[in-house]
């Protein structure tokens, strides 16, 4: 028996409850609430105590056995009308966020929408959606706008460190050019020339792996080429002067050597110095550097490294590098797919094909190989299946990678494009920072102002900013 019957238990009203949604009363026949024991008001009725029932109301009157709700009362009139038809219609101004929110407090599922407002209430759904994932979207931007705002704050700071040091102008003037290419014409020819010294290493690189430029001695062996080796030794010449003056120039040394693009520098010199000193060693011709040579090869072979010097060069190379730091859950995604589909598909191709004489597709090691190269549409050619089984699993093999590759790589473009907003956006308040503060350098002067600085991000807010230092 429930609570209400143990009240009234001989009152000829024990088939009514009274309802107060709002201020908006109402009294409700039990039998018509009982057929939908799912709702709210239909598991009131198997209440058996007052906090049973202050669970499902926000109040409870024991004396007039009436129950409140603190809810829209106008909506609460589409509720009655589902108690008595069994079908819920839209509410006329109310948004459809907060009606899906009153569906579900009142315990009304999506199913018992009316087929007149069914597929009006799910393109309203999806359109509210779609307006909540772009103003997420927004706030992304607005975040990417306030970090950027952090990292030129980072910037300024490092300028007020030269403030007091020795030869404080010089090295701030020297520390501008480097950093900002677009500072003024000359910092924008020492760009140049530093990138187009790097381009002299790397394709010189490149020529010395041909046989035509190779040149051995009257031992067979192998010496430097005296053209490459003397654009070799020019170009690690500008590498070593470069870094040195930046570290000399620096507000702060051990933040300097800390930076990823600076460590980047110093790994692409340091072969050319270590291989010097082997083959200084390797003069004397001890027994006990036997493998001298090779580590020499090897060490040489690190010069490759300096291809990532043009990340200082290219805001595409720093927001990808910022990519993939910031991936590696989608990259994990990836790698985890296709090695379940890799494994999947190398042992039904080994099955079918381990019978066929003219297959190369013997073992499943070969067969790892040859899902790798289907799934990820690469097709060498160099081992195909034969049968028609083989051709089969083929096809679908293509199909399940092109499916599994695009996955990840939609969300991982989506941040890569976001990140290269983001450094466009840094490199254009660099360019206007470091030209305010060319006007100024004195402290008792120091008034930085961007002026009207505007960032038009593609196809999203115009942002305006006006600050003073």
């Amino acid at each position: 028996m429930v609570y209400g019957q143990i009240l009234h238990r001989h009152s000829p009203d024990d088939c009514f409850i009274n309802i107060n949604v709002g201020g908006f009363k109402q009294r409700l026949e039990q039998n018509i609430l009982k057929r939908f024991p799912q709702t709210r008001l239909g598991r009131l009725l198997c209440c058996s105590s007052k906090e049973a029932i202050l669970e499902l109301c926000d109040d409870f009157s024991p004396s007039e056995m009436e129950y409140y709700f603190d809810r829209n009362p106008c909506f609460f009139r589409y509720v009655l009308n589902f108690y008595l038809t069994g079908k819920i219609h839209l509410m006329e101004g109310l948004c459809v966020v907060s009606f899906g929110q009153e569906i579900e407090y009142w315990g009304i599922k999506e199913r018992h929408l009316d087929s007149c407002c069914s597929n009006k209430y799910q393109e309203l759904k999806e359109f509210a959606e779609d307006e909540g994932w772009d103003q997420r979207s927004n706030e992304q931007q607005l975040q990417s706008f306030d970090s950027s705002t952090e990292q030129l704050s980072a910037k300024e700071r490092d300028l007020e460190m030269f403030e007091g040091s020795w030869c404080a102008d010089i090295r701030r003037n020297i520390w501008i050019r480097f950093e900002n290419p677009g500072y003024s014409t000359s910092a924008k020819a020492m760009a140049v020339v530093s990138l187009g010294v790097v381009i002299i290493s790397i394709v010189a690189m490149c020529v010395h792996s041909m046989p035509d430029f190779q040149q051995v001695d009257l031992n067979d062996k192998e010496i430097e080429n005296p053209v490459l080796a003397f654009f070799e030794n020019f170009c690690v010449i500008c590498f070593s002067v470069e870094f040195l003056v930046r570290l000399a120039a620096s507000p702060s040394p051990r933040k300097f050597l800390c930076s990823p693009l600076n460590i980047i520098d110093f790994i692409s010199i340091l072969p050319f110095y270590t291989t010097w000193a082997f083959d200084i060693v390797d003069e004397g011709e001890s027994p006990e550097l036997e493998n001298v040579g090779k580590v020499v090869q090897i060490l040489r072979l690190m010069r490759v490294f300096r291809i990532l010097k043009l990340a200082r060069h290219s805001a595409g190379l720093r927001s990808l590098g910022a990519t993939l730091r910031h991936s590696y859950h989608e990259v994990g995604l990836l790698v985890l797919f296709l090695s379940v589909g890799i494994s999947i598909f190398s042992v039904l191709i080994y099955f079918v094909e381990r019978e066929s004489l003219e297959s190369e597709l013997q073992t499943i090691p070969i067969g790892w190989w040859w899902a790798t190269i289907s799934m990820t549409t690469v097709g060498y050619g160099d081992t195909c299946p034969v049968t028609l089984g083989g051709k089969l699993i083929g096809t679908l093999c293509i199909i399940c990678g092109l499916l599994v590759v695009a996955l990840p790589i939609t969300n991982i473009f989506n941040k890569f494009s976001k990140f290269y907003q983001k450094q466009k956006h840094i490199d254009i308040m660099e360019h206007t920072f470091h030209r305010s503060s060319n006007t100024s350098f004195c402290r008792s002067e120091k008034m930085f102002s961007w002026h009207n600085l505007t960032v038009n991000f593609t196809e999203g807010p115009v942002i305006q900013e006006h600050s003073a230092y």
